[in-house]
């Protein structure tokens, strides 16, 4: 049997088949009694519709953008953050009738990640936490497709993001005005290696991922401030953002002879394994070790955490629009959202026999 085709359809109809397409790809163009008609008659003849490629070719999109995703694909589901975040992409996608390809690119292969980028049929690229020494970005940028990013405020490069330094810089401040000087960060990508372990840094530019590193200054920066050098603070690297990465990491800080009287994360999910770790060893947050978060999740205001609060799921919605829509994006290219300090019982003044 012969496949039918839209020159099918229009000699079926006595139509041209440039009218067969118009049902399609420009519904107005036609009475809606013509159209219903022409799709009648291609159900009856077996034909599903235009090729996908072909479309694109001719319209010179493919409805689809392409989500460069950390290499753990299972937090696009479970990550708190990361749910929120592809939820506001997700409805700006939709508003435009563009859907999402969720790339995970391996940390191990980067090879065969950048490959994948390289072959993805997408009009465009966001990228959510990709580390910077990764291959994905010169294959991304290689292609020549537009690309947002909330991890690199680059002039010339689409960003959504937040002043990371400037968030974290306020936290520290009000751990410094509740007399904390003794203080240690829990964090991923202190270093490119994927291990819970003290880490010994002589500034926060030798942190090779912007958000860990922006981050990490805000707290340096506010402790600098307060007469703490930078070599004072206790740093840990987490193998992962996840709560028990969280907890294995607090340890290494909270078992030794003299603790820190603030420990903090900069995520919520590793800030709320540091809470874990308290626990277990029968310590109060906010009375005796003091813990601040990133992100506000919502298990943060059942912890009772102490976080700062930033908009996930705007992130997301703008990226989106930023990339579809290039006309809604700022003469910069550059969006930069608010964060608040939301203070919770996790944090608190040192006691007097901790100072």
């Amino acid at each position: 049997m012969v496949k039918p085709t839209l020159q099918t359809i229009a000699d079926e109809l006595g139509v041209s088949r440039s009218t067969v397409s118009n049902a399609y790809s420009r519904p107005d163009q036609l009475s809606p009694h013509l159209r219903d008609k022409i799709l009648a008659t291609a159900r009856r003849l077996g034909y599903a519709g235009p090729h996908p490629g072909a479309r694109s070719l001719r319209t010179g999109t493919v409805g689809a953008i392409g989500v460069l995703f950390t290499d753990d694909l299972r937090f696009a589901f479970t990550d708190p953050f990361a749910v929120q975040f592809l939820a506001g992409l997700a409805a700006a996608a939709q508003r435009h009738d563009t859907g999402l390809l969720l790339l995970p690119l391996s940390a191990s292969n980067e090879e065969t990640a950048a490959s994948m980028v390289q072959s993805a049929v997408v009009d465009g690229f966001c990228s959510y936490c990709i580390p910077d020494w990764h291959a994905a970005w010169a294959a991304a940028e290689a292609r020549g497709l537009p690309i947002v990013t909330g991890e690199h405020r680059d002039e010339g490069r689409l960003f959504v993001g937040i002043d990371e330094a400037a968030a974290t810089r306020a936290a520290g401040e009000h751990l410094v005005r509740l007399g904390h000087r003794r203080i240690a960060v829990v964090s991923d990508w202190l270093i490119p290696e994927r291990e819970n372990h003290p880490v010994s840094l002589t500034d926060p530019d030798a942190v090779p991922y912007y958000v860990s590193r922006e981050r990490l200054r805000g707290y340096a920066e506010a402790l600098g401030q307060a007469g703490v050098p930078f070599d004072e603070i206790i740093t840990i690297n987490a193998a992962g953002n996840a709560r028990a990465d969280g907890a294995a990491a607090a340890a290494y800080t909270l078992d030794r002879e003299e603790r820190p009287t603030a420990i903090v994360a900069l995520t919520d999910l590793l800030a709320l394994g540091v809470l874990d770790a308290l626990t277990q060893r029968g310590l109060v947050p906010g009375r005796d070790i003091s813990v601040i978060g990133f992100d506000d999740i919502p298990e943060a205001a059942t912890a009772g955490l102490t976080t700062v609060r930033q908009p996930a799921a705007d992130r997301g919605r703008i990226a989106g629009e930023l990339l579809l829509d290039p006309e809604s994006a700022p003469p910069t290219g550059q969006v930069v959202l608010p964060t608040e300090l939301i203070v919770r019982a996790s944090t608190g003044p040192v006691s007097s026999r901790r100072s």
